[in-house]
């Protein structure tokens, strides 16, 4: 009984170190095969972008720019943002950091300063002088890391980050906290320019291209300079020639530029046949210098799109306009009734009320009984939809408003927030700010193409904070600080 027992143990123990033997070849199999990661990942960002536009256009592109990436490559065709409202410079922070608004703090191109109650850019910092240009930037607003600043710390330094675009806000949040080098273009002088942020001096290459194109700099060729400059830089730094994947940002502009004699029609149609030449020229070039298999393109849209005012009252469709500023003059008088003689408001900004925190404090009044009544009489007048104290976006929100709280971020947001009814037009008379209210949302694309990619499409509606982790996945390193999203795929 015994000496049978010992059999069976043998024979137990054979087949327990056959299969961890057989685990562990296929293992060591795998790391052998494992895919090696890009030398160059391309992020390419399009403002104003619209898949519709892309699919309307498509009879005039060429074989290697739109069609190419949407046949090849692995396309989600409904992407969305997490959050509203939506602008290119909130659209891109997002993207590269993999979260929104309410953590990342870029709540639009510009908004109010509360101590000032000025507007600013959402990349000023007086800190840094500019370089060919007079404006004063930095990355300091964006309060988290990107997937840049992610590649630098893995590499100790060693990627190189580059991130080019035609305005200073797209082109700051592509390059991040730690980037190389970040340019964008100087309307007033034709230069390319940057910010002592980044360089005491700038590169040689950008001077000598700045000096050689210095007339050929226009808003109608605006795509190919963004083109030809980031193709320089590439031949310029070295990047994608070691084992260290680098990171290149590239914006383009999907927006028309109107001249005269030119429909509206005719100059749509011609930038996105000038957009898909441009990605014929990018992608075709890197893929004959590093091969196709060693750069990784991600190509997405901001999720915005500027129309032109609609006359609803033409047509008899319901519409009208909300005064922002008439509104706040009323609420201060409200307020004033109930509570003495003071200046409660005191500033609004687009669809914001800031009240006045230190005169209240000082008179011992309840804030949070203020905002409640404030709320409420912005509720009852007309064209206002919903009404948002800042204690309802940050702690305890309501059904349907998760986009908004998504957005909101108490740093550089009012108090209040206004929801337009859609139709209706939000003015300030002040400073003439306004925008048409709509809630219909633009439809735009993510593709990743080349580095392996297997052409795939992909319907279900995906969201853009999903971007950098899927970046970080294959470049193997981690996603930025404040992304909670799983990769695509």
């Amino acid at each position: 009984m015994y000496l049978e027992q010992l059999e069976k143990m043998k024979k137990i123990n054979k087949y327990i170190t056959a299969t961890i033997l057989t685990v562990v070849s296929g293992g060591a199999a795998t790391a052998q095969t494992m895919k090696p990661t890009p030398k160059l990942v391309v992020n390419i960002t399009i403002d104003q972008l619209r898949t519709d536009y892309i699919e309307a256009f498509s009879p005039y592109y060429g074989d290697d720019g739109f069609k190419k990436l949407f046949k090849e490559g692995v396309v989600y065709h409904h992407a969305q943002c997490t959050y509203a409202p939506v602008d290119r410079a909130s659209s891109m922070a997002s993207a590269m950091t993999g979260t929104a608004p309410s953590n990342h703090g870029i709540t639009g191109r510009q908004w109010l300063d509360k101590e000032s109650l000025v507007p600013v850019d959402c990349t000023y910092d007086r800190n840094y002088e500019g370089i060919f240009t007079n404006e004063r930037v930095s990355p300091k607003n964006l309060a988290t890391s990107t997937i840049n600043d992610e590649l630098k710390m893995a590499t100790d330094g060693k990627a190189l980050v580059y991130s080019f675009a035609f305005d200073c806000d797209m082109a700051v949040m592509g390059g991040g906290h730690a980037a190389d080098g970040v340019f964008w273009f100087n309307r007033e002088n034709g230069t390319w320019c940057s910010s002592k942020y980044y360089y005491k001096k700038p590169p040689k290459w950008i001077e000598t291209y700045n000096i050689l194109n210095v007339n050929d700099f226009n808003t109608f060729n605006a795509n190919t300079n963004v083109t030809n400059v980031a193709l320089l830089c590439i031949n310029s730094t070295e990047m994608g020639m070691d084992g260290v994947t680098d990171m290149l940002n590239v914006s383009y502009i999907a927006q028309p530029a109107k001249r005269k004699g030119i429909t509206d029609k005719e100059e749509l149609q011609n930038t996105y046949i000038q957009l898909d030449r441009e990605l014929e020229k990018l992608t075709t070039k890197l893929e004959s210098k590093f091969g196709k298999d060693n750069v990784l393109f991600v190509l997405m849209g901001t999720g915005c799109f500027d129309e032109d005012m609609a006359d609803y009252a033409k047509y008899r469709i319901p519409s009208g306009t909300f005064f922002i500023n008439r509104t706040a003059s009323l609420l201060n008088m409200y307020l004033s009734a109930i509570y003495g003689q003071d200046k409660y408001v005191e500033a609004y900004f687009y669809n914001q009320i800031f009240l006045n925190f230190k005169d209240i404090e000082m008179k011992r009044l309840n804030m949070t009984e203020i905002l409640e009544r404030s709320q409420a009489f912005l509720i009852q007048n007309a064209g206002v939809k919903n009404a948002f104290t800042r204690k309802d976006l940050l702690f305890m929100g309501r059904n349907g408003d998760q986009r908004l709280r998504n957005w909101y971020n108490a740093t550089t947001c009012g108090d209040l927030v206004v929801e337009v009814i859609p139709g209706w037009r939000l003015f300030n008379e002040d400073n003439k700010q306004q925008y048409l209210s709509r809630e219909n949302v633009f439809p735009f694309p993510i593709i990743f193409y080349g580095a392996g990619q297997q052409a795939q499409e992909v319907i279900t509606p995906v969201t853009t904070d999903r971007i950098a982790p899927t970046i970080a996945k294959a470049i193997r390193i981690r996603a930025p600080n404040a992304c909670a999203s799983s990769p695509l795929f």
